[in-house]
């Protein structure tokens, strides 16, 4: 596979995934991902787009309660 921006090889490896959202900040440190081994670029499959989503989701959750007792 191929990066899309650089063209460069990608490998399997794992990437942090940082996010600031609805006032909190969510930092997950090593997540299975595609990195390029020209420029860095990161890929997630789909199934880790997925479980991100599902920590995200929860997260909303959470924080809506604590603004809710707010």
């Amino acid at each position: 596979m191929n990066c899309m921006y650089c063209q460069g090889k990608m490998e399997s490896g794992n990437a942090p995934f940082h996010i600031d959202r609805k006032g909190y900040h969510l930092t997950l440190d090593r997540i299975p991902a595609w990195v390029c081994t020209q420029c860095g670029e990161v890929y997630f499959d789909e199934h880790e787009v997925e479980a991100i989503q599902e920590v995200l989701g929860a997260l909303d959750q959470r924080t809506d309660k604590i603004a809710e007792s707010a």
